[in-house]
């Protein structure tokens, strides 16, 4: 059997300037709400990872025509040919934020059909959200363990109150809504960046939405909409990435096209760790000048504008070598601390208590053997094998190549030494590890 490794050996403190590439968690719902206006999109900026490979498999699925240029990282989605509204089960296991396909197939068509999303092991992530929602819209829901079909005569305006500002339920309301006569609410909506990247793109098609304080989205329905061509934002859980990088190696980053508003809350953080921070005065553009004596600071996920839950595994490694001790409560999913089993066999003093990491500073991080639970944990251990003494091999790729675009290249880039291979499972850490010493 042949599986894909990444070894990660300790590398000299990251320097450089290196861009980011568009957002993994704007992208994949700005290409679903292709299909609300009939014709050809085209996207720019968009990241070259395996999700976005996946949501392209599942747009030509419906009848789109996709043309991805990879290189210039544009693409152009014709969704006029689309005819197909039931989503293919293999494509819906692959990948959580293919149900963010029901609201415009609702929407445009008044039916959609599929399986229960898959993607990362992170937590429950319910769509319960999604379809009490739909429900109240006038959506008519038949389901069992594995598959639901939706339908409805017409969408309904309605007033929906979230009870919590999930966003990937507030994502599919919201395209849904674009088309559905009458003024929608949704009340304690989700206002992520890539929510309001969502929000730009459809006013740019011609939908007529608005944001109240302190979180409600207002959406007037309209007749139809057109297609545009539009750039995703940059990927502000790349740029945290890359940051963290610099910082733990003691180095320094210019990132020229990361958006410093929109990363308040983790900058602090870094501030408060003895890190030197400078944003550009045109509101784009981070340096960071790592300190020698970093400090451990505790922090609490949540929602936007709080500290992002995808960099929460990240920034877990940066306080394993950091003085003192951090606290750290993980709010959003219950399950996102798998990662801290394979930080400890890399040395890291980590207790936890349900939700709750209680990281003690150490000397230093060793080399192991780890497995990436999730995209944001395959990060994290990448970030923690920069640091470590001895060679970090690293399975579980498929959560790398669904969230980065081109990672290990830009790191190795900024002088990091990431390399990635493919042998035979059996055996092979005994194998590098000979060849390593």
């Amino acid at each position: 059997m042949v599986t894909d490794f990444i070894r990660i050996s300790r590398s000299p403190a990251l320097k450089g300037a290196c861009e980011i590439s568009g957002a993994k968690n704007a992208v994949l719902v700005i290409m679903a709400s292709t299909i609300l206006a009939a014709g050809k999109s085209i996207l720019r900026n968009v990241p070259v990872s395996s999700d976005v490979l996946t949501m392209i498999e599942l747009l030509e699925y419906f009848g789109a025509e996709i043309y991805f240029d990879q290189v210039d990282n544009r693409i152009e989605i014709d969704s006029s040919t689309i005819v197909q509204s039931e989503v293919c089960p293999n494509i819906m296991s692959r990948m959580r934020a293919s149900f963010l396909v029901m609201g415009p197939l609702l929407a445009r068509f008044g039916r959609a059909s599929m399986a229960l999303p898959g993607g990362c092991s992170i937590g429950q992530r319910p769509i319960d959200y999604h379809l009490i929602n739909f429900k109240k819209m006038g959506v008519i829901i038949e389901e069992d363990a594995y598959y639901l079909k939706a339908t409805c005569q017409q969408l309904q305006a309605r007033r929906l109150v979230l009870e919590y500002p999930s966003v990937g339920a507030t994502e599919n309301i919201l395209m849904a809504a674009t088309l559905t006569s009458g003024i929608t609410e949704i009340v304690n909506a989700a206002l992520e960046p890539e929510v309001q990247d969502l929000i730009n793109i459809l006013k740019k098609m011609g939908a007529n939405i608005s944001v109240q304080a302190p979180a409600t989205i207002v959406i007037q329905g309209v007749e139809q909409l057109q297609p545009v061509e539009y750039a995703v934002m940059p990927d502000r859980l790349e740029a945290g990435s890359l940051l963290l990088a610099a910082a733990i190696t003691g180095g320094e980053i210019s990132i020229p096209n990361a958006q410093p508003h929109v990363m308040d809350v983790f900058l602090l953080k870094l501030e408060q760790m003895g890190h030197t921070i400078i944003t550009g005065d045109d509101g784009r553009g981070i340096f960071l000048q790592a300190t020698s004596k970093p400090q451990a600071v505790s922090f609490k996920t949540g929602p936007y504008p709080g500290f992002p839950t995808d960099l929460q595994a990240p920034m877990m490694v940066a306080q394993t070598l950091a003085d003192g001790v951090s606290i750290i409560e993980e709010t959003v999913f219950e399950n996102r601390l798998l990662h801290i089993k394979e930080l400890q066999k890399m040395g890291a003093k980590i207790e936890q208590h349900g939700t709750k990491a209680i990281v003690t500073g150490v000397n230093q991080l060793v080399g192991a053997s780890v497995v990436a639970s999730d995209i944001r944990a395959s990060c994290a251990l990448v970030l923690a094998g920069l640091v470590a003494h001895g060679p970090t091999h690293m399975t579980g790729l498929v959560h790398f190549d669904r969230g980065y675009d081109r990672l290990r290249e830009k790191l190795t880039q900024l002088g990091g030494r990431v390399e990635r291979f493919s042998s035979e499972i059996l055996g092979i850490e005994d194998k590098l590890d000979q060849q390593a010493l």
